[in-house]
C-alpha cells in the first residue's frame, strides 16, 4: 500500500507540475514582434505564358471561364502535378493541410522542382496540423525562389499539437480559428480549388479511410479573382514566414539534403498519371496535353470566386464589428443568396452539416414556396467528427418534417461510389462541399454549413453558372445517393428514424431497413448519447 500511495502521490505531483507549467507557457507564449513580411502580388499578364495562352486559345469568349470537375482524386492530384510541371512563373499554394506523407511529399517535391526551374513558388499552410510536417515545410523554404508561411501560428510548444493548444490557453479564442482555404494556381492562369487536403485520405491512399470529395480545375477571368484572395492572404499580418517560428539548426545547404531525403522516391513512389476517362468523360490533365497541346478541354461560363478575409481569425471585439454573413463578399452570404433564390431544386452535399437558424430558415422558406431539397451528409459511422454529427441530429427530425430528402453515407457501401472514384474495402467518408441550384448554378469550394465555417474560419469557394456543370454535378450526387448512402425517413408513427439500404443493396423483398443508426457500434452511439447534451452548438 505504501508503493501505491507514493506512485499516486508522484503522479500527482507530475500533474501540478504539467499544470503549471501549461500555465507559464500560456501566460508567457507570444508571437514574434517586427517580423518581416516582404509583399507581394500575383504575376500579371498571365497571358505571356504556356498556360495562359492555351487558356485563350481554348475560350470561345475571353469573358468566360473555363471549368472541369475533378472527382477522381488520381485526376485530381494528376492535375495539380501537370500544372506544377508546366508553370513558368508563378505557384501559389494555399491549404489547410499539407501533410507529411506521400500525397504531401508528392506535392512539395513537385514544387521544388518547379523552383528549380525558376518558377518562384508561395506556400501559404494553416498552422494547425504542422507540428509533423513543419520540419518538411522549413527544409523546403531553404531553397532558392520558394517562401513558406504560415497562417495563425502558434508561438511555443510547437513538438505536437497538443503543446501547441497547451501553450496558448490563454489566447484559445485566436487559435482555434483557422484558414480553411484550399488552392493551387499557376502562373495565374489556371487554378485547382474545391475541398481536398494534401493528405493520404484525400487522395485514396489511407489504409483505414478516405475522403469523397470535389475539386474543379479553372481557368480564364477566375482565376485572376483567385490570384487577389491569395494575395491578401499571403501578405497579411495573420501570416508568419515560416523561418521566424522555426529557426534553423543547420545552413540552407544541409536543409536542402534534407528535404532531397525526406522526398526521394525511396519513400515517396511518384504517381502513375490515369490512363482511362473519368464517368464525365474527361482524361487526366497530363493525357490531354500529351495527346493536345494547343487546346484544354473545358466547359466555358460565367462565375465568381469568394472568400473570406483573413482578419476573420481576430475576435469580434478585436474586428470592430460582428462575425455575420453581412459582408457581401463572404462565402456564406453568397452561398446563401444562390441556395435562397432556388424556384425547383436544390442538391447539396455537406459532411459536416449543423444548419443551425439561418440555415433552417432557408430551408423553411424554399420548402414552403415547393422548392425540392435533397441533402447528402456523413452517417454517424461515416463521420470523423462524431460531436459534430450530434449537432446535426438536432435537425434531423425537423429537416424530415420539412419533407427534405435525406441521406447519410454508408462507408462499407462507398466501394460502388464509382464516380467519386473506387475505395474498395477501405471505408469512405463524404468530405465535398457542394450545391446544385435549379439544374444552372454550382458551388464548389471548403465551405460546411456548420457553426465553425459561419464564424471561425475562413473559406473559399466558386458559383459556377453553367446548366453543363449542374448536370454533371447532380448526377454524380444522385449516384452517390443511390449507390452508396442510406436513405433517412421517418417511420409510420412519424417519431422515429428508419435507415433505408441503398438501392444496389435491395432484393426482392424490397429495400433493407434499419431501426438503429447503421454501422455504427453500441459505444459509439452510447458516447453519442452521453455527450451530445452537454456540447453547446456554437462549439462544434
Amino acid at each position: 500500500m505504501a508503493v501505491r500511495a507514493e506512485a499516486g502521490c508522484r503522479g500527482a505531483n507530475a500533474l501540478c507540475l504539467m499544470f503549471l507549467l501549461v500555465l507559464a507557457l500560456g501566460g508567457c507564449a507570444r508571437l514574434p514582434v517586427n517580423v518581416e513580411r516582404p509583399a507581394s502580388a500575383a504575376l500579371d499578364n498571365p497571358a505571356a505564358t504556356k498556360l495562359g495562352q492555351l487558356a485563350m486559345a481554348s475560350t470561345p469568349d475571353p469573358e468566360l471561364s473555363g471549368f472541369r470537375l475533378l472527382p477522381l482524386p488520381a485526376f485530381s492530384l494528376d492535375a495539380r502535378l501537370e500544372l506544377a510541371r508546366r508553370a513558368e512563373r508563378s505557384l501559389d499554394v494555399q491549404y489547410y493541410l499539407i501533410q507529411n506523407d506521400v500525397t504531401g511529399r508528392i506535392l512539395l517535391r513537385a514544387l521544388r522542382d518547379a523552383a528549380s526551374r525558376g518558377v518562384r513558388v508561395r506556400i501559404l499552410v494553416d498552422d494547425l496540423y504542422t507540428a509533423q510536417s513543419e520540419a518538411l515545410l522549413r527544409a523546403l523554404a531553404a531553397y532558392p525562389q520558394i517562401e513558406v508561411r504560415l497562417f495563425n501560428p502558434f508561438p511555443a510548444g510547437r513538438g505536437s499539437l497538443s503543446t501547441r493548444v497547451a501553450a496558448s490557453l490563454f489566447d484559445f479564442d485566436r487559435i482555434n480559428r483557422r484558414m480553411h482555404n484550399k488552392l493551387f494556381i499557376a502562373d495565374n492562369a489556371m487554378a485547382v480549388a474545391g475541398g481536398r487536403n494534401m493528405a493520404d485520405g484525400y487522395f485514396q491512399r489511407d489504409s483505414l479511410a478516405n475522403f469523397i470529395d470535389m475539386d474543379v480545375l479553372a481557368a480564364g477571368p477566375v482565376v485572376v479573382r483567385l490570384s487577389s484572395f491569395f494575395d491578401v492572404f499571403w501578405n497579411s499580418p495573420q501570416v508568419y514566414p515560416i523561418e521566424s517560428l522555426v529557426p534553423s539548426d543547420a545552413p540552407d545547404a544541409v536543409l536542402r539534403a534534407r528535404f532531397d531525403a525526406m522526398t526521394s522516391p525511396i519513400t515517396t513512389p511518384a504517381p502513375v498519371a490515369p490512363d482511362s476517362e473519368d464517368r464525365l468523360g474527361y482524361n487526366a490533365l497530363s493525357r490531354d496535353f500529351a495527346m493536345r497541346a494547343d487546346l484544354i478541354s473545358l466547359t466555358w461560363s460565367h462565375a465568381e470566386a469568394f472568400s473570406d478575409l483573413p482578419s476573420k481569425v481576430l475576435s469580434t471585439a478585436a474586428a470592430g464589428e460582428p462575425l455575420t454573413d453581412a459582408a457581401h463578399d463572404t462565402v456564406l452570404f453568397n452561398v446563401r443568396q444562390l441556395v435562397r433564390a432556388a424556384e425547383h431544386e436544390v442538391f447539396e452535399t455537406m459532411p459536416y452539416l449543423i444548419p443551425g437558424p439561418e440555415g433552417m430558415r432557408s430551408i423553411r422558406l424554399l420548402r414552403a414556396r415547393g422548392v425540392r431539397f435533397n441533402i447528402v451528409t456523413n452517417s454517424l459511422a461515416a463521420s470523423d467528427e462524431p460531436l459534430v454529427h450530434s449537432g446535426y441530429r438536432r435537425y434531423r427530425m425537423e429537416l424530415l418534417h420539412l419533407g427534405v430528402e435525406l441521406y447519410e453515407l454508408s462507408p462499407r457501401r462507398t466501394a460502388n461510389a464509382a464516380g467519386f472514384g473506387t475505395l474498395g474495402s477501405v471505408g469512405g467518408r463524404l468530405h465535398g462541399k457542394l450545391a446544385v441550384v435549379d439544374g444552372k448554378s454550382v458551388f464548389v469550394g471548403s465551405m460546411n454549413f456548420d457553426p465553425r465555417s459561419d464564424a471561425r474560419n475562413t473559406e473559399l469557394g466558386l458559383i459556377i453558372s453553367s446548366s453543363a456543370i449542374a448536370q454533371q454535378m447532380r448526377a454524380l450526387i444522385t449516384g452517390l445517393e443511390r449507390e452508396g448512402a442510406y436513405r433517412v425517413q421517418l417511420n409510420p408513427d412519424d417519431r422515429r428514424l428508419e435507415w433505408l439500404e441503398p438501392e444496389t443493396n435491395a432484393d426482392e423483398r424490397g429495400p433493407v431497413i434499419h431501426r438503429t443508426e447503421p454501422e455504427a457500434d453500441f459505444w459509439t452511439r452510447w458516447k453519442l448519447e452521453l455527450l451530445a447534451p452537454l456540447i453547446p452548438e456554437s462549439l462544434l
